[in-house]
């Protein structure tokens, strides 16, 4: 009997180093990429952002042939500001890749024979000198070609890595790659591709013409314009990405820098999932994800409910202030249950019935009549002055945000009362109002303006998106300050 026991030991004893074994090994297999078998060869897709080529599935590890070319061009960072990019595929960021784990990648860097500068790019996701960076040196009118394997999955940023490296990443010369598992992610309904940048420019935000980069303030790392995909509104308005209740988004979020760190929030939405920092650790219900300079973060969501929901740097002055900003529109039959909207309103008096307030001595100011600029300066002047102010809540058209802020485009409630709109500018306004027959019930703070800007902007919004054509005059503004 003790002896038959004895055999049973040994028997279990030998399975269970067996089985560790086995298991072992093929851990090692699976970790061996650099042996994966490739099998054919295949052009990449490459797609300028927010879009992303097809996901890879299932398909074996094969040849992949990526030809990116170089193209430094004018563009246009902000309504009137103008600045010259220097990019991957003619796009900041540059060209989505998308690869899996195991493909060979052969690539192609080619740079515009009209192009002023030498450039070259660094693979965060290559295991090797530079990141490629070494074997990709390449001046204007001429190609560089070398290949790597893609040993991990993940998502990597690429940029160029010539010298001064800081200028090249910071004229918008970044990008994502992404390494696929294999058998592919999982299936999700949306993909897009986001990635912020701060840029620098001798003149200050908002100010018109085309504008150079300022290396003094990129190394003080005072930015000027913090934007997602390379401008300001880039992925707001029609240029927002979208979405159908119920379905599944996944981004694709990186951070090009050159020196901020992103804190990445979807105003509305929590995410089901984040692989942070572009890897495979998983950290469930985020609210805010944090981005590097050079890093990524891959961040999925089901979207419950339909609206606008609000992409921003969580640092917020870059949202509101210098640009990143940007929009998902889900469209889609409401769910009360999830979210119900305004459900009742009242007032509320922590004291008692009575507003008090402490007495003021109001001294009315009395001032000469101001020279007017002429209309068309006046217009130009107010434009810049609503970019860099009233742009993040009323958009480049006056469109508004459905459900949060009201449209200024063929607003009767702005065309019926100057003076009013006015004083909600000067100081400010809360409670529900209608506009073009839609109930808003959102907060507008008081613009520290100075006379001759309201003036301006107001003179600008009247005179733009179907309004009364109205000229405000600076004696307006006084007026009207002095009445309140």
């Amino acid at each position: 009997m003790n002896l038959l026991k004895s055999l049973w030991i040994l028997i279990l004893v030998s399975l269970l180093l067996t089985n560790c074994k086995n298991k072992e090994s093929n851990e090692l297999a699976i970790l061996d990429t650099a042996n994966i078998y490739i099998k054919g060869t295949m052009d990449a897709e490459l797609t300028s952002p927010p879009f992303v080529p097809a996901p890879v599935g299932n398909r074996t590890a094969k040849k992949l042939l990526v030809n990116m070319e170089i193209l430094e061009k004018e563009g246009t960072m902000t309504d009137g500001v103008q600045y010259v990019y220097w990019t991957f595929g003619g796009s900041v960021p540059g060209s989505f890749i998308r690869t899996r784990v195991g493909d060979l990648v052969e690539f192609t860097l080619s740079n515009h024979p009209d192009n002023k500068l030498p450039h070259n790019i660094d693979l965060h996701a290559v295991t090797g000198s530079g990141g490629g960076a070494t074997s990709s040196f390449v001046a204007p009118g001429h190609n560089k070609t070398f290949s790597f394997k893609t040993l991990n999955p993940g998502l990597y940023v690429y940029h160029c890595a010539t010298a001064p490296v800081g200028m090249h990443i910071a004229n918008g010369m970044y990008g994502l790659i992404l390494v696929e598992p294999e058998g592919g992610l999982p299936k999700v309904d949306k993909e897009y591709y986001i990635m912020q940048g701060d840029f620098y420019t001798k003149g200050e935000n908002g100010e018109k013409g085309l504008q150079p980069f300022d290396m003094t303030k990129a190394i003080k790392e005072d930015a000027d314009y913090v934007v997602f995909n390379g401008k300001v509104g880039a992925l707001t308005g029609d240029n927002a990405i979208t979405a159908n209740v119920g379905e599944t988004v996944r981004l694709f979020v990186g951070n090009g820098g050159p020196n901020l760190t992103s804190s990445f929030h979807v105003i509305g939405e929590i995410f089901d999932k984040v692989n942070i920092e572009g890897g495979d650790m998983i950290n469930t219900n985020v609210q805010t994800t944090s981005i590097p300079s050079g890093g990524a973060a891959i961040v999925e969501f089901k979207v419950e409910v339909p609206g606008t929901f609000i992409l921003v740097d969580h640092a917020i002055f870059r949202a509101f202030n210098k640009g990143a900003l940007g929009m998902l529109k889900v469209i889609g039959k409401e769910n009360k249950n999830i979210y119900s909207g305004v459900k009742q309103e009242g007032i509320y008096h922590p004291e008692g019935g009575t507003i008090q307030t402490m007495p003021v001595d109001k001294k009315v100011e009395v001032a000469a009549l101001v020279q007017e600029k002429p209309l068309a300066q006046k217009i130009a002047d107010g434009k810049q002055v609503y970019m860099t102010t009233c742009f993040a809540c009323h958009q480049e058209k006056g469109q508004g945000i459905p459900n949060a802020f009201p449209p200024l485009y063929k607003s009767d409630y702005l065309n019926a009362d100057v003076k009013r709109a006015i004083g909600i500018v000067l100081n400010g306004k809360t409670g529900e109002i209608t506009v073009n027959g839609n109930k808003y019930n959102s907060v507008m703070t008081k613009q520290t303006l100075t006379d001759v800007e309201v003036a301006d902007v107001m003179t600008y919004v009247y005179n733009s998106w179907g309004n009364n054509k109205t000229n405000v005059s600076v004696n307006t503004v006084k007026e009207v300050k002095n009445s309140h």
